[in-house]
């Protein structure tokens, strides 16, 4: 994308268009005004948004972050190109995959005039400095609309950011759009009552997992490089394996959680992109205390970015294929053992078969989950029952069957998790497990065919069995691509580091990126 005429070409383009200011009661009214577009009847938009893409913008869309924000800082990009090129593929894409379910375009497009001015004047650029991102629809962001997937905040426009979204702002990125989650982001699927079924970019009859479904269908489809996700049971990893992206749920309060949870150290916000490095330069701007969030974690003096650049030979490592009680499907398996492998045959480490020594926390983590989704919502229920997703009605609804006591059994038992899992970290630096045991699965279930009739409190079983006891341990675990199954769909391989060790994973992660490239598969 490198041009010589690139910086006269900007030069021209910022003498000949004004930067119009936009103050926040002109926005606040564009968005009431129906202007920032809503699945499924989004605009086409106008002016670039009606052209079809070109291999041009397919190369700016599938770009890194770090290499975008590079070539933005040297004025061999623009941030105009590049918000039109991946608006005029979001306009072509979004449509079969519903992703998005809000977009920013008009304030995007200002955004990266000023970005582009900034970058004329010479002065001093953010990390992300005009390189796209998406934010979740759990995620406050100031004057748009965060909808939680649900009628009951369908026209709800927050006047604060998240801490999250406003450390990324504030390093330079620009705001594309809100992505789709189901219904308070409940279930590990993507599909709401409000704005509809999300689908697989791989293959569109499948789902594309969830709850950050939207964010990991648009980052799988070119449809911008960044996209905050969160993850209190898997929503981060389970999406990107699906999707055949990367994602990071880091150690929790290592990046803040706000509005607070009823059962706050279940939640964890993070990355989701297609490389490591650029989730590494994503955890860098999001990390970090914010006094809205009473357990967030002070700075951490790691170099995320600079962590990617160095090996894991000699690293203890355990492969688990079952945690010892997962059941899973051959492909799966037979791709994600291949995967642990190469992490002793290609990255020089001491990998041992061996489980950690708990059994299925299931049982009580589904007191927590319900818990938590009975004290967010049940003032709702008695005007908002018939138009929730009748399955959060019943999750819902399982909440006044729990006593105090079966809350406080679910934390002694959380405690005795804790206490296994340190132990059996003293001993490895890593844990590797398959991300989910399942492919993709059908779109429109709310878990696969194979899943066990008893489904306890919840209403899909437990089909995510290698995701939420790192919730329950707030260890950071990130989910990396590891090969495709016979049917051309993704799967992941998931790597859990100890407390706090988040550059750890990151390092491995990269490691393995770099054994295993991925990033230049695409499914469209």
């Amino acid at each position: 994308m490198a041009r010589s005429d690139q910086s006269s070409r900007l030069e021209k383009r910022v003498e000949d268009t004004p930067i119009k200011e936009v103050s926040r009661r002109e926005f606040i009214q564009t968005n009431a005004a129906g202007l920032l577009m809503d699945v499924p009847h989004l605009s086409s938009g106008s002016g670039p948004s009606q052209r079809a893409s070109t291999p041009a913008d397919l190369e700016l869309c599938f770009m890194p972050a770090t290499v975008l924000a590079e070539e933005i800082r040297a004025k061999r990009i623009s941030p105009v190109e590049v918000i039109d090129a991946v608006y005029t593929r979001l306009h072509e894409i979004n449509p079969k995959l519903n992703a998005f379910c809000t977009l920013t375009e008009e304030k995007a497009r200002l955004a990266a005039k000023e970005s582009e001015a900034a970058v004329m004047r010479g002065g001093q650029l953010g990390a992300l400095h005009g390189v796209p991102v998406s934010i979740k629809d759990l995620l406050l962001t100031r004057g748009v609309r965060t909808m939680f997937g649900s009628r009951i905040r369908e026209n709800y426009l927050p006047e604060e950011d998240a801490p999250s979204v406003a450390k990324v702002l504030a390093a330079g990125a620009i705001l594309i759009g809100k992505t789709t989650t189901p219904e308070h982001g409940f279930k590990a699927v993507t599909d709401s009552p409000l704005t509809g079924m999300t689908r697989n970019p791989w293959n569109l009859d499948k789902t594309c997992g969830g709850s950050s479904g939207g964010a990991g269908a648009a980052i799988a489809a070119g449809l911008g490089p960044l996209a905050i996700g969160t993850d209190a049971g898997g929503s981060i990893r389970i999406p990107c394996s699906f999707n055949g992206i990367f994602g990071l749920k880091p150690s929790f309060g290592r990046v803040t959680a706000y509005p607070p949870s009823p059962v706050p150290f279940l939640v964890h916000v993070g990355p989701m992109t297609r490389t490591v490095r650029d989730a590494a330069l994503m955890l860098t701007t999001m990390a970090g205390p914010d006094e809205r969030d009473l357990l967030s974690l002070p700075s951490d003096p790691a170099d995320y970015v600079s962590a990617c650049d160095r090996g894991i030979r000699g690293l203890r490592v355990a492969w688990s294929a079952t945690l010892g009680y997962a059941k899973v499907e051959p492909e799966v398996a037979h791709l994600t053992q291949a995967a642990a492998s190469v992490f002793e045959s290609d990255l020089g480490c001491n990998v041992d078969a061996v489980d950690p020594g708990f059994g299925s926390p299931w049982s009580f983590f589904t007191v927590l989950w319900v818990t938590s989704c009975f004290l967010r919502l049940r003032a709702f229920l008695k005007e908002w029952e018939n138009r929730m997703d009748p399955d959060l009605v019943r999750v819902v609804k399982q909440g006044e069957r729990l006593a105090s006591t079966d809350y406080a059994e679910a934390l002694a038992n959380r405690s005795v998790l804790w206490e296994t899992t340190r132990k059996f970290f003293d001993r490895y630096d890593l844990l590797l497990t398959p991300t989910v045991p399942v492919q993709p699965f059908d779109v429109g279930r709310i878990a696969p065919e194979t899943i066990s009739a008893d489904r306890g409190l919840l209403p899909f079983g437990d089909w995510i069995p290698f995701t939420y006891p790192w919730n329950l341990t707030g260890q950071p675990a990130a989910s990396v691509p590891c090969g495709f199954t016979r049917e051309g769909l993704p799967v992941g391989l998931q790597i859990v580091g100890r407390r706090f060790a988040d550059a750890m994973v990151l390092r491995a992660a990269s490691a393995f990126e770099q054994a295993r490239p991925w990033a230049n598969t695409r499914p469209f």
